[in-house]
C-alpha cells in the first residue's frame, strides 16, 4: 500500500473514531481539518463526504477501518502513528466516551494478540533451527 492510501486510510479511520459517541464534538472537527490540511487531503473527495457530517459513521466502519488499516501482520510504527493520532483526536475535547475508551481497548488488544503471536512465531523458529542444526 503507498503511503498515501495508508495517510488516507487513517484519516477515514480518524474521522469514524469522531463519530464513536455519535457526535463529533467542535474541537474534534478543527482537529479533523486541521490534520487533513495538514497532510494534503482536503481536495480528496471521499474525505470530503466524510468531514461534512452529512451522514454519522456507525462504529461497526470504524472497527472494520482499523482492521483494515493495520492488516493482520502490521508494523509497529503504523500501529504507533494509529494510537498517537487517535489519542490526539479523543483527547483534544478533554471528554473520553465510553464508546472511545472501548475503541482504544481493542486497539490495544489488537497489538497484544500480535506480540503473542511474533512470540510464539519465533520459539517455533528457534525450535526449527536447532533441530536443523542436531540433524547437520
Amino acid at each position: 500500500m503507498t503511503k498515501e492510501n495508508k495517510t488516507k486510510q487513517l484519516f477515514k479511520l480518524l474521522i469514524g473514531a469522531a463519530w464513536l459517541d455519535g457526535v463529533i464534538d467542535t474541537k474534534e472537527r478543527e482537529y479533523l481539518h486541521k490534520m487533513v490540511r495538514e497532510n494534503a487531503l482536503a481536495d480528496d473527495p471521499e474525505i470530503k463526504i466524510l468531514l461534512s457530517e452529512i451522514n454519522p459513521i456507525p462504529s461497526e466502519q470504524c472497527y472494520q477501518w482499523l482492521e483494515e488499516y493495520l492488516g493482520e501482520n502490521h508494523r509497529s510504527d503504523d500501529y504507533q502513528q494509529l494510537l498517537e493520532s487517535l489519542s490526539a483526536l479523543i483527547y483534544v475535547d478533554n471528554d473520553i466516551a465510553i464508546q472511545e475508551a472501548q475503541f482504544l481497548t481493542y486497539l490495544e488488544t489488537l497489538e497484544s494478540d500480535q506480540s503473542v503471536f511474533h512470540q510464539i512465531l519465533r520459539n517455533i523458529q528457534k525450535m526449527y533451527l536447532k533441530a536443523v542444526a542436531r540433524l547437520e
